[in-house]
């Protein structure tokens, strides 16, 4: 039988240490939503113009489309953001208000759909104050009053 050397033989019980041997506190990388935090966090931002990666690209001119075709795009593009809040809630709103809209409401409409997804839903759903651009707009108007709900009905996709 191997015998070992006594100093090792012993029984060496390890000290305790803390959680975390970081003293440094760190903030939480992702704040819970609605928090001050987050929404200083998502906020959108005024590109830089040093910067060109984050510039976006301007909107494609259309010219020529007739208000049918207009129409059925802006069907498409309501349904089709990237988020499921925004598809139905954009998708349900083109439902029940596109075929009445005039030219310059579907214009306007189609201007509002160049803008990213979140700042639309935050808009339409009073989490967020709209830029001064869209602050008398009277289809976020509408787009409000659609996101409210008021007869309580259980929207679902409407089909293509």
């Amino acid at each position: 039988m191997l015998s070992l050397p006594r100093t090792i033989s012993r029984t060496v019980r390890p000290q305790l240490r803390a959680f975390s041997a970081c003293r440094v506190a760190r903030q939480d990388p992702w704040p819970l939503p609605h928090t001050p935090q987050h929404i200083a966090a998502t906020a959108t931002k005024e590109p830089d113009p040093d910067t060109i990666d984050l510039v976006p690209f301007p909107p494609l001119m259309r010219d020529g489309e007739g208000t049918e075709k207009m129409r059925a795009r802006l069907v498409y593009q309501s349904r089709k953001r990237g988020t499921l809040e925004s598809d139905l809630l954009l998708s349900t709103f083109a439902r029940d208000y596109l075929k009445e809209m005039s030219a310059e409401d579907m214009r306007e409409y189609d201007k509002l759909l160049d803008e990213p997804d979140w700042d639309i839903y935050y808009w339409a759903t009073y989490g967020r104050e709209p830029p001064a651009k869209w602050a008398d707009s009277r289809i976020l108007a509408k787009l409000r009053e659609h996101a409210k709900n008021e007869g309580k009905e259980t929207r679902s996709m409407p089909s293509l």
